[in-house]
């Protein structure tokens, strides 16, 4: 099974947002699509337990067989302090989140994939991963960057196999994740500014639209790319470098 019409897709962090998004995308062009979050209305898993994710790829290959397309769209922000101020659960569990539950999922799912010879993961990764270093909000830039290094391994090993893996920056999304920012940031006062007056940004431009990450999931799925930071068309910021030649998609 080469495509997405007919194909098993797990989309993680799929109750809301842009994972959301990207799991109606896959639907409507035919693919059984296994939406997973942490709420019970979707198929609950906590991504950064193994056991979850073993008992995940367990039920998806006994119902619906081996996926070929999986996206990982579950994220966090984290703790939105100075580093020094970080709560380390928190912090930890923005890590677990972003980076460990990827892999997770990946590890799980990986072996399908080959053993059809062709196979698309995607990971939703982020520009905050590509900026400059601040004094806030180091969990969810860490975690981010790790992603990025995770997939590009993972990419390496699958050249040539016919499954590929990248990642996307999804654009700047007015999504419940932005609200949480934007109302995180208000106690920050001047330490704040600068994630506060991108929150103010998003909301008088009304952001990316969500439907253009998907549109990109999509295009991903469709082509042999591998192992690159992939960009929205058209995205209100600019693509800054990350690593290799510039891609859109």
């Amino acid at each position: 099974m080469n495509g997405i019409e007919g194909a098993v897709a797990v989309v993680t962090g799929a109750s809301r947002g842009v994972g959301k998004d990207i799991a109606l995308a896959l639907a409507a062009r035919g693919a059984r699509v296994i939406r997973v979050a942490r709420t019970a209305e979707r198929f609950a898993v906590d991504v950064r337990d193994s056991k979850d994710v073993t008992e995940l790829a367990k039920y998806v290959e006994g119902e619906f067989g081996s996926p070929t397309i999986l996206v990982n769209a579950a994220g966090t922000f984290g703790p939105v302090e100075r580093f020094r101020d970080t709560d380390p659960e928190a912090w930890v569990e923005t890590v677990m989140v972003n980076a460990i539950g990827p892999y997770l999922t990946c590890r799980a799912f990986v072996g399908g994939m080959l053993e059809a010879g062709w196979g698309r993961i995607v990971n939703v990764s982020s520009a905050a991963s590509l900026h400059p270093p601040a004094a806030t909000a180091s969990a969810y830039g860490t975690a981010k960057a790790a992603l990025n290094h995770l997939t590009r391994h993972l990419a390496a090993d699958l050249e040539g196999t016919g499954v590929t893996a990248n990642v996307i920056h999804p654009g700047d999304v007015k999504t419940e994740m932005w609200a949480e920012i934007r109302d995180e940031v208000e106690r920050l006062g001047e330490l704040g500014s600068p994630l506060a007056q991108w929150a103010a940004w998003v909301d008088e431009t009304g952001g990316d639209p969500p439907e253009k990450a998907a549109e990109l999931v999509v295009r991903i799925i469709e082509s042999d790319v591998n192992g690159q930071f992939l960009w929205i068309e058209e995205p209100l910021r600019a693509p800054i470098p990350s690593w290799g030649e510039a891609y859109n998609g």
